[in-house]
């Protein structure tokens, strides 16, 4: 078991962000201890984003360019493939093509405008809830930032669960659709939406139950178009999941910025 944690965390690190990791195993069961462990790589990428606007604010830039940082990082550390996820998914469905034209049109390298619109507005909208929160003070902007991609790489735990099948025969959505338990997938749940929980306390005032709740209707959007992402391209691809991520992450900002 100690072994396949270890695998797990190589799987998570190495498919989900560009740090030195090498992926020592690629089968369904380092795959679903991978998935288990994706919301730990979404946390090491939220702290590094939040360090990357705390440290601009500190050399006096102001909360417009933390902001900037902070959107800026997480797509560095995933070398831009869950925007490009994004980008390919927002084609596929804007397009209005049965399933198997809708797949290939994701597939093709470059983005249309359904892409393009979608990438604007949700990396506007990231930034400016960031900028929002950055200027309420720096540690609202960080622990937004942890809290978002965190809640990111969980909903990909909750896309990787039994009963969610793939899109094609063959890549990362193949090699992770299904792997994760129903029980399994709720544990981590659990535990992350808690984390928040504690991360946001550390605000004060309704810190808590605000940041919880930005976690789980950051979730419940990203299952909203989970859902629609099945029933329109029959399962989820490497696409899906990057924009489910992208997704979740938007979300969570945007009503953190309530209240």
């Amino acid at each position: 078991m100690t072994s396949l944690n270890s695998h797990g965390v190589r799987f998570a690190f190495g498919t989900l962000t560009v740090l030195p990791v090498r992926v020592t195993r690629w089968d369904r069961e380092a795959a679903r201890a991978g998935m288990l462990c994706a919301p730990l790589a979404g946390l090491v990428v939220g702290l590094l984003a939040a360090a990357a606007g705390g440290l601009l604010l500190l050399l006096g830039s102001g909360p417009l360019l933390a902001a900037v940082a902070s959107a800026a990082v997480p797509a560095a550390l995933t070398r831009g493939l869950h925007l490009d996820g994004l980008a390919d998914t927002a084609d596929g469905l804007g397009s209005g093509k049965p399933a198997d034209d809708a797949l290939r049109i994701m597939k093709q390298s470059d983005i249309g405008p359904f892409g393009v619109i979608t990438l604007l507005f949700v990396l506007l909208a990231q930034v400016a809830a960031l900028y929002e929160l950055y200027g309420r003070g720096w540690a609202y902007g960080a622990v937004a930032a942890a809290v978002a991609a965190v809640t990111a790489r969980l909903s990909l735990t909750l896309a990787s669960r039994r009963g969610v099948p793939p899109a094609r025969p063959e890549g990362l959505g193949a090699a992770v659709a299904g792997t994760v338990t129903g029980r399994g997938a709720v544990a981590v749940g659990a535990v992350v939406v808690a984390g928040c929980a504690g991360a946001g306390a550390l605000l004060g005032g309704y810190g808590a139950p605000h940041h919880a709740l930005a976690a789980v209707a950051a979730l419940g959007v990203a299952q909203l178009l989970l859902r629609h992402c099945v029933r329109r391209f029959g399962g989820v691809t490497g696409d899906v999941f990057g924009a489910l991520a992208e997704t979740a992450a938007t979300a969570a900002l945007v009503v953190l910025t309530f209240g």
